[in-house]
């Protein structure tokens, strides 16, 4: 009995020489196929209706790039007037309230038939 492996098959090669079966090249396989992907991507594309119409009716690029840059400057400055105008109707409003208490308050039966007055100028005005 040997302790060393048993020696692999010799096989001939087509050129004629001679090579260890393990030895071999690997069988060429063709190559795979490249799979195809079909991916959907949902996502809507942007909005640009305003830049198609313009650039259609003859409107130059200079025009649409202005809309763009000024567009949302204009949104910005009409909500900075809707703030100012929203901040001024309250301190008008609370001014009314504060005058209509310290004439209460203060004034006996005529400050209080002034402050119905008013009371009552203020509901006729919100009617309209």
């Amino acid at each position: 009995m040997s302790n060393l492996p048993e020696p692999a098959p010799v096989v001939r090669l087509p050129d004629g020489t001679y090579a260890y079966a393990d030895h071999l090249p690997a069988p060429i396989q063709p190559a795979p196929v490249p799979q195809v992907i079909h991916q959907h991507i949902h996502q809507a594309p942007p909005d640009r209706t305003v830049q198609r119409i313009a650039l259609g009716s003859g409107i130059g690029a200079g025009t649409v790039a202005a809309g763009v840059y000024f567009g949302p400057l204009l949104v910005g400055a009409l909500t900075a007037i809707a703030a100012n105008l929203a901040l001024l109707a309250f301190l008008a409003v609370a001014m009314t309230w504060g005058v209509v208490s310290v004439v209460k308050s203060i004034g006996g039966t005529d400050g209080a038939n002034a402050a119905k007055n008013v009371g009552k100028a203020a509901k006729g005005l919100r009617r309209r």
